[in-house]
């Protein structure tokens, strides 16, 4: 165990320190003007101000949680969902602060340069601080549950000398009669990711995209200024935004994706061997160590990945070439390493123990189960970027659209998002079915940590766009060249597609870690003992779908993620609704603004976006967290059970179509705004058609996509945490027992 523990420390630590590497070369580069370095820093403290106040309202329902989870279920899973907290929260202020630094610098280095691929390094270095935190702070929270609790507190052992489920059940620790058990120590420690991913993408979206529709569509669309004008009082806020939604936001979702895709493999060989599906206790150390020995040696990939596009003199002018050689470099590496870790880890094994354990292709089956996931993400990506990238004929006929006005603009971008849910969904149900089919139920956790192994390097990319975007702002705030803006708003362009293809990424590994969470409460909460299985885990707990609880269950979890996406976009409209009339009240108060005589008051901007998110984003946070949970209190765990399968199947769907409609409209912006359509360019018709597309778009792919995979994840994740108290403690079941 010690030579593979080993890997994900190296990986975590040399991650983590190549970001402080790059964080501080980044920091050292001049950042321009005097200008420039006001709106830097104008922009730097918004975003830090409302962090900090964000921060804050989580901290304080995270410790009332931790509190519930150690009285309710054990003190480890209370401890280790602080830990998964505060490694998530670390995360999203680390990229935070270098976006709000590597902007300027963007922005200076195209300046100065008039160079694409030498601005692109800048960006991309910004960007690669995010995407190492990410792998790197990850697994170093994993290596300290599995250092401290598996081993150190005897949880792994513990887990394998419990003969059945039954004596691990009626051993005691807690309040309520219930033991610390390992899964539930993982389960806490991906909780707590899940938490602050929650709210930092509602609390960042909510503040982002009111900013940016609020600054479009006065700005542009009324008064038919340039986008990021200083004269418009939106721009600072929007520019903060980007930071707080799209950084940090992204980052502490990305976390959570890949910490649950990890453990969601090591909580199902658990329940797996609890169930009897398997008995070898060597087999089982190798399944809970697999995980996150995989995700180590991507994590070592990507570290390859990211420096190879800085080791290269002379890049191209092509960004989305450049980048996409990083991620691939990343993947393709991960793929050809995974092979020696599965080599390593299970040539060995006899090949009964592959039947018990379901690896119906030898010890070659996580792997291959994991390749499955790398390729079915690579081409999920490419749909993403087919249906969200100008080069492409659907974006640009949503540009085409714009031409007859903003009502076609719309009807066309919601017809794109419709139709380009079909074939992801299908490469979703393909990979789910090869999967289980190479290694059982495991294969599908495995899919989902292939699909996420290479994290690093996809958010780095990700994260290069809102910086990039940010620079084009500080570029046009502060009066240089046109050029300059040229050179920020191509990066921004390729930014808004590579961030789509991201957005797939964690759509798809959502899909595959909630199934085996799902199958994870499913057996806990049965408990089902079963020595020996010829047809595979899933027969040992079939769901009765028309059951009337499990039903009711399904529809109920159904409508949910429209529920949760309505007040999402309402809680936008809100607060852009208070930014719209705020930016018109100061052109029309102010003397001399609109004539760029005087400076706008940015101040009042950045509260009311700030105000708005912090009010707006605690009720759907908090719901996502309690609706299982008082569900399964009041109809059991057979509803809960189909709440889930009600709200996978809905959330994924609703969030392709979000995403990719949302990046069709701005991108199809982009596309008018280049010239392409002739007579049709920056202030015509067709522009103010587009940029309300654009708008109706921004809440979708920054609001409410990004969330709903989080969405599905803490649900299942919660839910598993707190079957093993409702389902002996719920209002259906004592009304049952008093008719008995």
């Amino acid at each position: 165990m010690a030579p593979l523990l080993s890997i994900v420390i190296i990986a975590a630590l040399g991650a983590l320190g190549y970001a402080a590497v790059n964080f501080f070369s980044v920091k050292k580069l001049d950042e321009g003007t005097p200008r420039m370095m006001e709106i830097a820093a104008a922009i730097r403290l918004g975003a830090n101000t409302f962090i900090r106040y964000e921060y804050k309202i989580v901290a304080i329902v995270a410790l009332c949680i931790a509190v519930l989870l150690s009285v309710l279920i054990s003190w480890s899973t209370g401890i280790a969902f602080l830990l998964g907290s505060t490694m998530s929260a670390s995360a999203g202020w680390i990229g935070m602060k270098i976006a709000t630094y590597a902007n300027v610098r963007v922005t200076n280095r195209a300046n100065t340069t008039k160079s694409l691929s030498e601005t692109l390094k800048v960006a991309f270095k910004g960007g690669s601080v995010m995407g190492l935190c990410v792998g790197g702070f990850a697994l170093l929270g994993i290596f300290i549950v599995y250092l401290f609790f598996g081993i150190g507190l005897n949880q792994i052992d513990e887990l394998i000398n419990h003969e059945n489920v039954k004596a691990l059940w009626e051993s005691t620790t807690s309040l309520i009669g219930l033991k610390a058990s390992f899964t539930m120590t993982l389960s806490g420690y991906a909780l707590g990711c899940s938490i602050i991913a929650m709210f930092a993408r509602v609390g960042g979206g909510i503040y982002t995209k009111a900013a940016d529709m609020g600054a479009d569509l006065v700005g542009k669309t009324e008064l038919h200024i340039p986008e990021d004008d200083p004269r418009n009082p939106a721009t600072i806020a929007d520019n903060v935004g980007d930071n707080v939604g799209d950084v940090a936001g992204l980052g502490s979702d990305l976390l959570e994706s890949f910490v649950g895709a990890i453990l969601s493999g090591a909580i199902l060989a658990s329940e797996l061997f609890i169930h009897g599906v398997y008995q070898d206790t060597e087999m089982l150390k190798k399944m809970l160590l697999f995980p996150i020995a995989f995700a180590g040696i991507g994590l070592i990939s990507c570290i390859i990945g990211i420096a190879s596009l800085f080791i290269r003199k002379h890049l191209s002018d092509n960004p989305h070439k450049e980048l996409n050689m990083a991620t691939w470099i990343s993947a393709g590496i991960t793929v050809v390493l995974g092979f020696g870790l599965t080599y390593y880890m299970f040539s060995d094994v006899d090949t009964q123990v592959f039947k018990n354990a379901e690896f119906n292709l030898g010890y070659i089956s996580p792997w291959l189960a994991a390749a499955v996931g790398v390729v079915s993400g690579v081409i999920i990506g490419k749909f993403a970027e087919y249906y969200t990238s100008y080069d492409y004929k659907p974006t640009k006929k949503v540009a085409q659209a714009s031409i007859e006005g903003a009502a076609l603009t719309i009807t066309q971008g919601m017809a794109l998002g419709m139709m380009s849910c079909m074939a992801p969904v299908a490469v979703l149900g393909i990979a789910i079915w090869g999967s289980y089919a190479i290694s059982g139920m495991y294969g599908v956790a495995a899919a989902a940590i292939g699909m996420l192994s290479f994290v690093a390097a996809t958010v780095s990319v990700d994260t290069y766009g809102p910086i990039s975007d940010n620079a084009g702002g500080i570029a046009e705030m502060s009066f240089l060249d046109k050029d300059v803006r040229v050179i920020t708003d191509e990066l921004d362009s390729v930014g808004n597609t590579t961030a789509a293809i991201g957005k797939g990424f964690a759509i798809g590994s959502a899909a595959f870690a909630t199934l085996s969470m799902m199958t994870s409460y499913l057996f806990a909460y049965q408990k089902t003992e079963v020595l020996s299985t010829t047809n595979g885990a899933l027969d040992l707990i079939a769901i009765n779908l028309i059951q009337p609880l499990t039903l009711a269950g399904a529809l109920v979890g159904a409508a949910l993620p429209y529920l949760f996406s309505g007040m999402l976009i309402e809680a936008v409209a809100k607060a852009a609704r208070a930014m719209v009339v705020e930016v018109r009240r100061q052109f029309r108060e102010i003397k001399g603004l609109l004539q760029g005589e005087v400076l706008p008051d940015y101040k009042t901007c950045i509260e009311i976006s700030s105000q708005g998110a912090l009010k707006e984003m605690r009720f759907p946070a908090i719901m996502s967290i309690s609706f299982p949970v008082i569900c399964g209190f009041i109809f059991g765990a057979d509803f809960v059970a189909g709440v889930l399968i009600g709200a996978t199947i809905s959330a994924i769907m609703l969030a392709i179509f979000t995403g990719n409609a949302g990046g069709a409209w701005d991108n199809a912006k982009k596309y008018i705004e280049t010239g392409a359509i002739k007579g049709h360019s920056k202030g015509s018709l067709a522009h103010d058609a587009a940029v309300v597309g654009d708008t109706v778009g921004d809440p979708l792919k920054d609001t409410v996509g990004p969330s709903l995979d989080i969405l599905i994840k803490i649900m299942s994740v919660v839910s598993l945490v707190t079957v093993i108290v409702f389902q002996k403690y719920n209002l259906v079941d004592l009304i049952g027992s008093l008719f008995k």
